[in-house]
């Protein structure tokens, strides 16, 4: 730049050499180039800008492919554009101001300083952009489901502000950084306690990834936290889980590995949702089936196997146990009941909605002042909630009306009509 101060000093005023004019003159002369440098940069950040812009932009829309376009989407190449002009100033700025530099360099090095702490901010934010572009990038695939990084992206955040906030403070009080970074040692427990929650729901989000606890998309229940829908985000320090009333559920990560959820994501991938209901039957009406109601059921094309099997295994067993004078007491005979759990078992044996290769199971539960609950026990081969619960209650619609087919009737809880309708007495008044 002395090359430059001397042309200036003879242009201006036809002197040979800078130090032949006055202290005023040379600020005059400082204060030009000074300029000129801050007009360059300006100019430099204008071509970077859209030069780069045109370029990168160029080459993202002649690929076929679509993860290039997270590129254009971020900040990174305005932070970047800003970089380079910001480090032309650090580098020629200061060397400018020839006249401030001899006694007193205290603008110079201001201006140095600032420049250097702009380059810091910048450098970050471009860091930051760049894991903010990663992260989308790996959104893209399906492993992010199971293994999230955001966590650990927000851990590199921390890290980088940390690191910028040294850099900065060590540039204001003209020390070494290595002095501050060996200063956190010292400062191990406040930074322990500030960062407490960073650091648990780090170590939580190793543990889920690692475990494969959590994922994106997983429906789980926390009924703690009021939380039960689809996991939108896991975080460094939160889980965030949108309800199935469209509330929003935010959870600290750590509480999925100290306290107890569920997870739905096996039935999901199964494909299957179980469903575990009861028919609560009126205990008076099973009874053993007579003439009529035998007659009427045999008509019934799912029973024909098992009528035709159960009254051979019947004929024989009482042939051979029942003796001289047979009756429903000494012989074994078929019920109602048992009939009916028969028809169901077959069914939903046959029944399009029920998965055939699942555990499927009629049985009687341990009747209790209600009646005997008749329980049934599947696989729905459609887990989709709408078309799982009216597949379920057009199981229950069919059954229910059958019923009486078989003799059988639905408990109710009696109402006593009288006492809830009447009306209070009128007292007359003496």
């Amino acid at each position: 730049m002395t090359g430059w101060h001397n042309k200036l000093t003879h242009f201006f005023f036809n002197k040979s050499s800078y130090s032949e004019i006055d202290y005023v003159h040379q600020l005059v002369v400082d204060g030009v180039l000074l300029l000129a440098v801050l007009v360059a940069a300006f100019l430099i950040y204008i071509i970077i800008r859209k030069l780069l812009l045109r370029v990168v932009t160029k080459v993202v829309t002649s690929t076929q492919n679509t993860w290039d376009n997270e590129i254009l989407q971020g900040r990174l190449l305005n932070w970047f554009s800003l970089l380079i002009p910001v480090v032309l100033i650090h580098r020629l700025a200061p060397i400018t101001l020839r006249a401030m530099s001899h006694d007193e360099p205290i603008f110079a090095d201001a201006l140095q300083s600032l420049a250097q702490i702009v380059i810091i901010i910048l450098a970050a934010l471009c860091v930051n952009s760049l894991l903010n572009i990663i992260e989308r990038l790996y959104r893209r695939l399906e492993v992010s489901r199971e293994l999230p990084i955001k966590g650990i992206l927000q851990v590199i955040k921390i890290i980088v502000l940390i690191a910028s906030i040294i850099f900065i403070i060590s540039t204001l009080i003209g020390k070494s950084p290595l002095i501050l970074f060996s200063g956190l040692g010292a400062m191990t427990a406040i930074l322990m306690l500030i960062f407490k929650d960073s650091i648990l729901g780090l170590v939580a989000g190793i543990q889920l990834s690692a475990n494969r606890l959590v994922a994106q998309g997983d429906w789980i229940e926390m009924p703690q936290f009021g939380a039960d829908g689809e996991v939108l985000e896991v975080a460094l320090t939160t889980v965030k889980i949108r309800n199935w009333d469209k509330t929003i559920t935010t959870i600290p990560t750590y509480s999925l590995i100290s306290d107890s959820f569920k997870n739905w994501r096996g039935m999901q991938a199964a494909g299957v949702r179980r469903m575990k209901r009861s028919l609560i039957l009126d205990i008076t009406s099973v009874d053993f089936l007579d003439d009529t109601t035998y007659q009427r059921v045999k008509k019934i094309n799912l029973l024909k196997d098992y009528l035709d099997a159960k009254e051979k295994e019947l004929q024989q067993w009482n042939a051979e146990h029942a003796g001289e004078q047979p009756d429903n007491i000494n012989c074994r005979a078929l019920t109602n009941l048992g009939t009916f759990r028969a028809y169901v078992f077959e069914y939903l044996k046959h029944h399009p909605k029920v998965a055939k290769n699942e555990t499927l199971i009629v049985r009687q539960l341990q009747p209790n002042e209600y009646g005997l609950p008749l329980e049934l026990y599947l696989f729905i081969n459609d887990n989709r909630w709408a078309h799982y619960e009216a597949i379920q209650a057009d199981i229950f619609d069919h059954l229910i009306p059958v019923l009486k087919e078989f003799g059988l009737r639905v408990f109710q809880r009696p109402s006593d009509y009288s006492t809830l309708h009447s009306q209070p007495e009128k007292h007359q008044s003496s």
